[in-house]
């Protein structure tokens, strides 16, 4: 919550169109993380609408029902301990267990698609 007014200054210029090159979004989506009234009242005095989730509001949109496919295969690859716990100083090794945990969940996904989806 503390990096949002950053990140909406860090935006850089979009360049290529004519005129004056637009430098602030028109609108700014966040989950219940950035729900904060003084961030709200910044953005709406930039002339930059929002479309944050307030915090202890039901969801409605149906969105965080299924998880992302990225989300998804971070929490397959947190299965294998070497990999949660990272000992490993050479980055190869490192990335050698990553390939071969990548083959192992591809298979285990051919094998058995209901298992894991």
């Amino acid at each position: 919550m503390t990096q949002l007014l950053p990140l909406v200054d860090a935006i850089p210029k979009v360049r290529g169109l004519p005129g004056a090159p637009l430098c602030k979004p028109k609108c700014v989506m966040g989950d219940r993380a950035y729900d904060s009234d003084p961030h709200r009242m910044t953005l709406s005095a930039r002339a930059i609408a929002t479309e944050i989730a307030r915090r202890n509001t039901p969801h409605g949109s149906g969105l965080g029902v299924y998880r992302w496919f990225v989300e998804q295969t971070l929490a397959l690859m947190h299965q294998f301990k070497r990999l949660r716990v990272r000992d490993d100083r050479d980055d190869v090794v490192h990335e050698a267990f990553m390939t071969i945990a990548c083959a192992i969940m591809c298979w285990r996904r051919l094998h058995s698609p209901t298992k894991y989806f």
